[in-house]
């Protein structure tokens, strides 16, 4: 593949790849990018665990808009729904939040017919698997929830508010081999 990237200054390169995965840039909106919301990247200034902006106590951010260094996805969203819930649960009765948001994402990538790869990993790239397998592995189980799983979880589950991510499973089938 050629690539160009901004570190080399925009210079092109040829690079070798066993697998290749890109994603779009993100870029803040305009909304609340040039907003006191804002960092100074645009994102809006959250505090990565708690979720809670850092100048205003009463604002809390999820999701694409906020400044958590992770990636933008719907796996994100529905981790950090859950510290959201709780946060928000506390700070309204007065007290100080302490759920932490672990930096949970997760990137579903088909590397073959009926065959993908369920990255699942958190701040500074620790792997938080939910399934006790190696999950680098492709695989048709991870094919199938993806395929046939996931929809339903995202329009039934964090669309409704009901899906806060996969920790407590993670934890569950752990057997208590991880924190």
């Amino acid at each position: 593949a050629v690539v160009s990237t901004q570190s080399t200054g925009g210079k092109r390169t040829t690079e070798n790849f066993d697998m290749l995965h890109v994603g779009a840039p993100c870029a803040p909106s305009p909304v609340y990018a040039t907003s006191p919301l804002a960092d100074g990247a645009g994102w809006v200034d959250v505090d990565k665990q708690t979720l809670q902006h850092r100048t205003f106590p009463n604002v809390f951010a999820i999701g694409d808009c906020n400044s958590c260094p992770t990636g933008k996805t719907a796996a994100k969203v529905a981790a950090e729904s859950g510290v959201l819930y709780r946060n928000v649960r506390r700070v309204m009765q007065g007290k100080e939040p302490t759920a932490d948001y672990d930096g949970y994402t997760s990137c579903p990538l088909t590397v073959g017919d009926d065959r993908l790869v369920l990255a699942e990993f958190g701040y500074d790239g620790k792997i938080l698997e939910t399934f006790p397998l190696n999950q680098a592995k492709p695989m048709w189980m991870n094919y199938w929830l993806k395929k046939e799983f996931m929809p339903p979880l995202y329009w039934h589950g964090l669309i409704r508010g009901t899906w806060r991510g996969p920790g407590t499973i993670r934890k569950a089938l752990s057997l208590g081999m991880a924190s």
